[in-house]
């Protein structure tokens, strides 16, 4: 109904006010000595605040990757390249506001971090409203005189979809308050929509249309355990980049939330470099199929914990060499190019065009599912002790952990390489 850009328009705008909220109300405890000490009110404005992001980014993320889709047709060799050029621009995005915030947040307080993530925000809606003129119109509502149309009370559907992100908020900031319920919606939902879109298919799709969802859906299924762990870094690996290495670089002391940077800028790097490949190997009939990279992006990341389990499991310092951390950042991202820039050109190019939209969202809510597995991976790490520095993960146990993810992983992988025959079957010839 609203169509991709005042979609992502109001996301941004939901985005603005979330920061911002977060500026005033950041600091929702704070350290006395040996205890923590919790201020409930900030808390929950904070979680508010939260829930505000949620939705924000729930309206912004999908349509915003509808619309790239959008710009290619459904056989464009330049599709996956074109993809990854986006991704390389969200990384230099999350490059540049990481070391920024990352610092700010970290020697000033997150107040002043959560003020410039706003800022950023806001500048980044401008540029996308004086933009609107290169996207040809694919951004637009394929029918705009349905939003006109009264869905309620003499409440256009326009507005009542706006009214129904305002719900979406308030229902955000109850069930942030209750993790075990969210982990419970998180795969029941999941597995919903897989089902609402294969019902669909079989429903009101043609033989082709049907066998691509379900191909889809397998791969999207697949992602999430590639996120959950992709996701330790934003976990595991910032504690022990915090707790376990030298953070001397050349004479320059980084800060714990700046390790992260390394995932962007090798993206940012490896992103063009990526973009050219598949496009001639494109021209040469030799580029991996979906699956393939699928399988691969698994093989890889998996490799890269085993060999970095491997390789710390003796080391008792707490300043072990800062390269095995480049390692293994360098290990996810090359994996990350396998799989997201890939897997989102598969949902615009796959997926039936009138719920292309919904499949998307059905993506990221499978990132979530991801997520969730992360926290939960990182809860077998043996964490002692309670908040900042005191939270000391156990060596031995995250190292463990790592190599049985490591063997997962790669197991995933080489099963996806079993199907991948079966999976190009059902793909009709949209490589």
């Amino acid at each position: 109904y609203l169509g991709s850009r005042k979609a992502v328009t109001y996301g941004a705008i939901l985005l603005v006010f979330g920061h911002g909220l977060m500026a005033f109300h950041g600091q929702a405890a704070y350290i006395s000595e040996d205890t923590v000490i919790r201020d409930e009110t900030a808390l929950n404005i904070f979680f508010f605040a939260l829930a505000l992001i949620i939705t924000g980014v729930g309206f912004l993320k999908a349509n915003i990757t509808t619309v790239v889709g959008a710009l290619y047709g459904p056989k464009d060799p330049r599709r996956d390249s074109g993809f990854t050029i986006f991704y390389m621009g969200l990384n230099l995005g999350a490059l540049i506001s990481m070391l920024i915030v990352g610092y700010v947040g970290e020697t000033y307080g997150w107040n002043y971090g959560f003020s410039i993530a706003g800022i950023g925000m806001f500048f980044g809606l401008m540029v996308f409203l004086w933009g609107q003129k290169l996207l040809d119109g694919h951004a637009e509502p394929s029918n705009p005189e349905r939003l006109k149309e009264i869905a309620f009370a003499g409440i256009n559907k326009e507005t009542a979809i706006y009214i129904g992100g305002i719900a979406l908020v308030i229902v955000s900031w109850f069930l942030m308050q209750y993790q075990q319920l969210v982990g419970f919606f998180l795969g029941a939902s999941g597995f919903i929509m897989i089902g609402i879109i294969l019902v669909y298919g079989f429903m009101q799709c043609t033989k082709i249309e049907r066998e691509r969802l379900m191909v889809m859906c397998c791969l999207i299924v697949f992602q999430s355990v590639f996120y959950a762990l992709f996701e330790q870094q934003a976990a595991s690996l910032t504690l022990l980049a915090d707790q376990q290495f030298d953070k001397n670089i050349f004479g320059l002391q980084i800060k714990a939330s700046q390790v992260q940077t390394m995932n962007t800028l090798f993206v940012c790097i490896l992103a063009p470099v990526m973009a050219w490949g598949w496009l001639a190997l494109a021209k040469k009939n030799l580029e991996p199929s979906t699956p393939v990279k699928f399988g691969l992006a698994m093989i890889i990341i998996g490799a890269g914990y085993m060999i970095f389990a491997s390789a710390l499991g003796g080391d008792e310092s707490t300043s072990k060499s800062f390269l095995w951390l480049v390692f293994i950042y360098f290990s996810l991202s090359w994996a990350e190019l396998f799989i997201i820039p890939v897997g989102l050109s598969m949902v615009t190019k796959m997926s039936v065009a009138k719920i292309v939209g919904m499949v998307m969202g059905t993506w990221f809510l499978f990132m979530a599912v991801g997520n969730y597995m992360a926290g939960w991976i990182s809860s077998l790490m043996g964490v002692s002790g309670h908040g900042g520095s005191s939270a000391m993960l156990d060596m031995d146990a995250t190292m463990g952990v790592y190599s049985t993810i490591g063997i997962v992983s790669i197991g995933v992988g080489l099963f996806i390489f079993i199907l991948t025959p079966l999976l190009k079957k059902g793909m009709h010839g949209i490589h």
